[in-house]
């Protein structure tokens, strides 16, 4: 038991939903390929999200990381995307220290509700309102994606935007449920305020996953 609390609290053990190899559905990386690993374990709970089964850590099996890490190697994909849930629930550093000795790329898909670890090229920052992210990620994120509900989100995603590094890429997105009412409008916001750019759920229009 000591050994597995040790092995996780160092990152070589993870509570791991899925692993899948697909395209990205959304954001500026949308259409690369990449191996998909999928933590369990969230801290933000989205009424909207569309993998709620990630929630619960408990749920999702405890998987060594080298044999995470064996399977990316032997897929041939030079791209990760991690995921979840929130995977900054976990200490990331050993996972992005062995795929970066094998050259895979690592980006990482966060909410920003915990603090960072790993070295990453590429951050996407997806920041919630009832769970706000860490200052410290702001300055890190190469990318920042509002997930937008209603009209008056675009105010809050405005003040998200004034907080991230200057090369940062700042996207909004409709709520999937809510796109046919909320695309147009974020069509017309952003031709008027054309340093956002639009972000569509790419996968689910294609039936990928």
């Amino acid at each position: 038991m000591k050994q597995q609390e040790e092995q996780f609290s160092s990152g070589k053990l993870l509570p791991v939903m899925e692993e899948f190899i697909s395209l990205q559905g959304e954001g500026i990386k949308t259409g690369t390929a990449a191996y998909f690993l999928r933590v369990g374990g969230c801290d933000v709970g989205c009424y909207w999200c569309d993998v709620k089964e990630s929630w619960d850590a408990s749920l999702h099996p405890l998987v060594q990381t080298e044999d995470v890490i064996s399977r990316i190697k032997e897929s041939g994909m030079q791209t990760v995307l991690i995921t979840g849930g929130e995977p900054l629930l976990y200490p990331m550093d050993y996972l992005c220290q062995q795929l970066k000795d094998i050259n895979v790329n690592r980006f990482l898909e966060t909410s920003g509700s915990e603090k960072l670890s790993g070295e990453w090229e590429w951050i996407c920052l997806s920041p919630k309102k009832n769970a706000p992210p860490f200052p410290e990620i702001y300055s890190k994120a190469n990318e920042l994606k509002v997930i937008i509900t209603s009209p008056s989100d675009l105010a809050w995603a405005e003040s998200e935007a004034k907080k991230v590094n200057p090369n940062c890429e700042i996207l909004l997105q409709p709520e999937w449920s809510k796109r046919n009412e909320i695309t147009p409008i974020l069509v017309s916001y952003i031709i008027e305020n054309n340093q956002w750019k639009l972000s569509l759920q790419a996968h689910k229009y294609i039936n990928i996953p």
